[in-house]
């Protein structure tokens, strides 16, 4: 029996990803690392705000960093991160397109 203390990090877990934000950050490292200032610019956030949403996703493990000069290089801690999101991102779709196809099918 899973104890309910991995439930609670799974859910903060889950809390630190329910964050458009974070899962652009998420998607913009699918393939490769990048610069903090990088990742600003590509999802047009300030730097002080990439900061706090990079700092949260690295304490939650979602995140690894390397310093390099005075540039802070980031990826993601693990790939199966983005096989996750890609499965969520497949329920949303089945979701939608069955929401879509009752909505069809009621006459006003």
């Amino acid at each position: 029996m899973i104890s309910k203390e991995i439930y609670e990090i799974h859910a903060s877990i889950c809390q630190c990803l329910a964050n458009p934000k974070r899962l652009e950050i998420i998607h913009t490292l699918r393939d490769r690392e990048l610069s903090a200032t990088d990742i600003a610019e590509k999802i047009g956030i300030s730097g002080a705000n990439a900061s706090q949403h990079l700092a949260i996703m690295r304490n939650k493990g979602i995140l690894k960093s390397r310093r390099e000069g005075v540039s802070i290089y980031y990826s993601l801690a693990n790939p199966k991160v983005i096989t996750a999101c890609d499965m969520m991102r497949e329920v949303l779709f089945e979701y939608l397109n069955e929401k879509q196809l009752l909505t069809k099918k009621v006459k006003f």
